[in-house]
């Protein structure tokens, strides 16, 4: 006899802000940020905040997280005033995609 399974969203609502999931995405996060700061770059002689970019990483957790506020989920920032400008480039300096690239490494 084949065995029956009834989904309670109920139930997938409290898997998906559980303390199990909320640390399975901290460790996700804190994955991509180990990748980030190893991959980030440290500028020159000349720059006036070398490895300033690199320390200013962050991850923070929620159980209120998602477009509804009912999900677990994890973070990672960097909070350097110039981080925008080394993620995406600018016309004078390039895209270096940090997060982009650590995150499309999966964090697994």
């Amino acid at each position: 006899m084949p065995a029956k399974f009834k989904m309670s969203k109920k139930g997938v609502g409290q898997l998906l802000r559980s303390r199990m999931i909320q640390a399975d995405m901290l460790h996700r996060a804190e994955k991509i940020k180990e990748l980030a700061v190893l991959i980030a770059p440290v500028g020159g002689p000349s720059d006036p905040h070398p490895g300033g970019y690199k320390a200013s990483f962050t991850v923070a957790t929620t159980t209120r997280g998602g477009r509804r506020k009912d999900r677990a989920t994890a973070t990672v920032a960097n909070g350097a005033y110039y981080a925008r400008w080394v993620e995406y480039g600018t016309e004078r300096v390039p895209a270096h995609h940090i997060l982009l690239r650590a995150a499309q490494a999966g964090g697994g």
